[in-house]
């Protein structure tokens, strides 16, 4: 098993366990290969869902550039749906995680 398929089930399980969600495995598939190598790197594999900046970087790179949506209230309010969803208190919330429900609640599964 790749390294990246060891992440994708990875990010599966916290779908599962952290979040309640069944995944569609190849849409996770694809919003994690859309991650690039940041999956490799602790500190870039992960969201901070207390950081301004860090959650400003997921609205304006995802969201906006990758997703194409307008910028707006509509936007925060999702990020901190999702962080909600994923759970505040869980430290690690994995950047595909976080993309992939992102890309669900928008219904922009289409851009993969």
């Amino acid at each position: 098993m790749s390294k990246r398929d060891e992440l994708i089930t990875k990010y599966a399980s916290d779908l599962k366990d952290k979040c309640g969600i069944n995944p569609d495995m190849d849409l996770l598939k694809k919003v994690t290969i859309g991650c690039g190598p940041s999956i490799y790197n602790a500190d870039a594999a992960t969201v901070s869902g207390s950081d301004a900046k860090e959650l400003a970087t997921v609205k304006n790179n995802f969201l906006i550039k990758k997703l194409g949506l307008s910028d707006g209230p509509k936007l925060d309010e999702a990020i901190a749906s999702v962080i909600e969803t994923y759970g505040k208190s869980n430290r690690n919330k994995y950047r595909a995680v976080v993309y992939y429900m992102l890309t669900k609640h928008f219904g922009k599964e289409s851009i993969y």
